[in-house]
């Protein structure tokens, strides 16, 4: 299975701050994409965890930014399985505009149920990016492009 994933798209107009970059909040959005792209390309989907009464909310969010994105540009994200412990998944991500480096994030989600207490990682999700036990994800996973 894939433990990373790319995706391409081009900033809108109401992403970018009245300057004409993008505003920093919006990093967080295309982070998300990046990791709902990345469980969709392994048969994984957030509304089966919904069923089975089970959500992932974030914990912790950072992000890097080197340079800034602008309205109209095309970027490229690479979503990466950094790790999976018992109750929490990290995601990591580099934001390229062609092969220039725009930012680094890290987004760290936890697993609770409806009434907002921590579950474990179900067993599907576990092994959808074959997560090492450890913690590692594990090597010679292909890259999603």
């Amino acid at each position: 299975m894939l433990t990373e994933h790319e995706i391409e798209f081009r900033v809108r107009y109401h992403e970018a701050d009245a300057m004409g970059f993008v505003h920093h909040a919006n990093y967080f959005k295309f982070f998300e994409m990046g990791r709902i792209e990345l469980l969709r390309a392994n048969g994984g989907d957030y509304a089966r965890m919904e069923r089975e009464g089970l959500f992932v909310v974030v914990v912790k969010a950072e992000c890097r930014f080197q340079k800034p994105a602008r309205f109209d540009d095309v970027l490229r994200l690479r979503t990466r399985v950094a790790r999976i412990t018992e109750a929490k998944i990290e995601h990591e991500y580099e934001l390229f505009r062609g092969s220039e480096r725009l930012a680094l994030g890290r987004v760290t989600l936890a697993v609770v149920n409806r009434q907002g207490e921590v579950q474990a990682v179900p067993d599907w999700l576990k092994l959808l990016p074959a997560a090492d036990p450890a913690g590692a994800a594990s090597a010679g996973s292909g890259s999603g492009r």
